[in-house]
């Protein structure tokens, strides 16, 4: 918080995932930079893997001021806002660069103010890879997903969609996925290449099935009051920061999740399925029935605009 004397304002950035991962470098390289632009006046302390607060504290220790950066995925905003829940439709995008596309977009750049009146200022968009399968059977048509206990973010949108796909959704903090995995208590999960390998997962799985099921992006998250109650110049200069560190974030991506892919694929430890555009159309048509129950608090002119990012 902001205070009366020179001390600098501190800004504690949180997140759950590893510092290797593209969200991770980016907390790191937004205290590089705010710390080199504001020397005094602003200093950034950032709490990688879960270390300050948790998947299910975190949102709430931001409304409260207690930290003053998040990333959470879209999927855990639903309480605040539905429309976000566009980017967690399974299947909705063809490919990385549509998801891109759209998530530039004005109409997906106007959902970052919708949450203000709530004390949540959403400030960018940070990409994390396409989200891929980890199983321990083979996963190429949706009927291989039944009866197969996924762990799902906690959202209903994840819920019904792994429902529609007749499979079991088990909702469990990312922090206790590995554990999760390795004692069976969920036997399958999705999750970008790059959070796949930091943490792990490929040891305790057999396959993992790049199936491109959804954009697994973060917003870039802060608290409306805290925010708002900067100095000019020193909000001036972070919300600049911000834009940087958004587009190294974006482009490093896409990079890291191809790295990790391939330290994956070498690690010889599990078997990676690609699935065809024919066996991805299967699994778009399987979620439908998923899709409608969101149609209307989504808006079907979000959805519209996203499906046309497949075709530019």
């Amino acid at each position: 918080m902001a205070k009366a004397n020179n001390d600098p304002i501190t800004i504690k950035f949180a997140h759950v995932v590893a510092e290797h991962t593209p969200k991770g470098q980016g907390a790191l390289l937004f205290k590089k930079l705010a710390e080199e632009r504001l020397p005094g006046k602003v200093k950034v302390e950032v709490y990688p893997n879960s270390s300050l607060f948790g998947d299910g504290k975190e949102l709430e220790a931001l409304l409260l001021n207690e930290v003053q950066l998040l990333a959470p995925a879209p999927a855990k905003l639903d309480k605040f806002t539905k429309k976000l829940q566009v980017f967690d439709l399974m299947f909705l995008f063809d490919d990385a660069a549509a998801a891109e596309r759209f998530q530039k977009s004005e109409k997906a750049l106007a959902l970052l103010s919708t949450m203000e009146d709530k004390g949540l200022k959403g400030l960018a968009y940070w990409s994390n890879g396409m989200r891929q399968f980890t199983s321990n059977k083979p996963l190429r048509e949706p009927r291989d997903a039944r009866g197969m206990k996924f762990r799902v973010q906690p959202s209903y949108i994840w819920d019904e969609q792994y429902v529609a796909l007749r499979a079991v959704p088990r909702k469990m903090a990312f922090a206790e996925l590995y554990q999760g995995l390795q004692t069976g208590v969920v036997n399958a999960s999705d999750n970008p290449w790059s959070n796949i390998f930091s943490q792990r997962h490929y040891e305790v799985q057999k396959y993992v099935t790049e199936a491109n099921l959804t954009m697994g992006n973060y917003v870039l998250l802060t608290n409306t009051k805290f925010w708002n109650g900067l100095p000019d110049d020193v909000r001036h200069e972070l919300d600049e920061i911000v834009v940087e560190v958004t587009d190294a974030v974006n482009k490093q991506a896409e990079q890291l999740n191809r790295e990790d892919k391939q330290r994956i694929v070498e690690s010889n430890t599990v078997e990676v399925i690609t699935l065809t555009p024919e066996q991805r159309s299967h699994w778009r048509e399987a979620v439908q029935p998923a899709w409608k129950k969101f149609e209307a608090e989504i808006g079907i002119d979000l959805i519209k605009a996203a499906q046309a990012a497949n075709n530019p």
